[in-house]
């Protein structure tokens, strides 16, 4: 059984937390936990994970170092987090498997996705990044660094960038290829380091970030996943969320899902990508098997078996 498990970014650190090395190496050793079980399970994982506080921290530093060093641009943050959030959380799964007896190679690819050069996204930003910030720290960022800042789901305010929709994994065939060899990976970091192909075939990268869970879905709907895993910190999807009517959403199909797309049920930058991830992969694979999972990190394995979480089917 194949699975496709789509960590947040905002699962490593904490949101009164330092967000540092240490307390991301710390949540990545818990994070391997439940996913150590998966693989004691049988089931094949594969590994994507978000980047937006660890490519904000990135950004930030950038901006403040940029009178002593060089500069480096969105998507080569993107690239560095790919690689420094991949060792991590390759390092602790490995760890943790050997701690349980089981002596499994897991390995970080640095993944690159195409995205279109006319995507909307370039002239409407709503991919947050970085921490919250309080208004008025938002506005002198905003004022003094030109950053584009939106209210964040009524959890504070945060920059955003361009998030275009991936439209290519360059590397799929060897991640396909890998996973078929039964190995285990992290992959898709980020969402991919967005490029363009330009008229000559060539590469190019862009400013921009890519929603780690739509290219999360692409993934698991070629490699012929059976699950795709989408883990937040909610242990479910709510109906009406934060009001008096709210409603755990325990079983649901991907037809009335799409009805509460339609009725602005989800906040943009919070649940909605995952919705539309776990829609556009049940459509994609279209197998009356195959499943999405939304729960929390600590409810994995719980709600694979239909215990917790949001189960989403055809």
């Amino acid at each position: 059984m194949k699975i496709v498990v789509a960590i947040g970014g905002n699962a490593l650190v904490t949101p009164d937390g330092p967000g540092d090395i240490h307390e991301q190496f710390a949540l990545s050793r818990l994070m391997a936990k439940p996913l150590a079980d998966l693989v004691q399970r049988g089931w094949q994982v594969t590994i994507t994970h978000g980047n937006g506080p660890q490519v904000g921290s990135i950004m930030r530093r950038v901006e403040l170092a940029s009178s002593e060093v060089y500069r480096i641009d969105l998507g080569l943050a993107v690239a560095n987090t790919q690689a420094g959030m991949g060792y991590m959380l390759s390092q602790t799964l490995r760890n943790e498997l050997h701690n349980r007896g089981v002596e499994r190679t897991c390995t970080a690819i640095v993944t690159s996705v195409v995205v279109d050069r006319s995507d909307p996204a370039f002239v409407n930003p709503t991919k947050p990044i970085g921490p919250f910030l309080t208004k008025e720290a938002a506005e002198r960022h905003s004022e003094q660094d030109g950053w584009e800042i939106i209210e964040d789901a009524g959890r504070g305010h945060r920059r955003v960038v361009p998030s275009p929709v991936p439209v290519r994994i360059v590397q799929l065939p060897i991640i396909k290829w890998l996973i078929e060899a039964g190995e285990l990976l992290v992959a898709g970091g980020g969402g991919g380091i967005p490029i363009i192909e330009n008229e000559k075939g060539e590469y190019h990268g862009v400013e921009a970030v890519i929603d780690k869970d739509l290219t999360a879905a692409i993934i698991a709907s070629e490699v012929g996943a059976d699950v795709l895993a989408i883990i937040t910190g909610v242990p479910c999807v709510y109906a009406n969320f934060g009001r008096d009517d709210q409603e755990a959403l325990r079983r649901v199909d991907v037809g009335k899902l799409e009805a509460m797309i339609a009725d602005a049920q989800f906040a943009a930058g919070s649940m909605l990508p995952k919705i539309q991830a776990a829609v556009q992969f049940l459509r994609a694979r279209n197998e009356p098997t195959a499943r999405a999972v939304i729960t929390d990190w600590s409810d994995l394995p719980a709600a694979l078996d239909g215990a917790t979480g949001t189960t989403i089917t055809l």
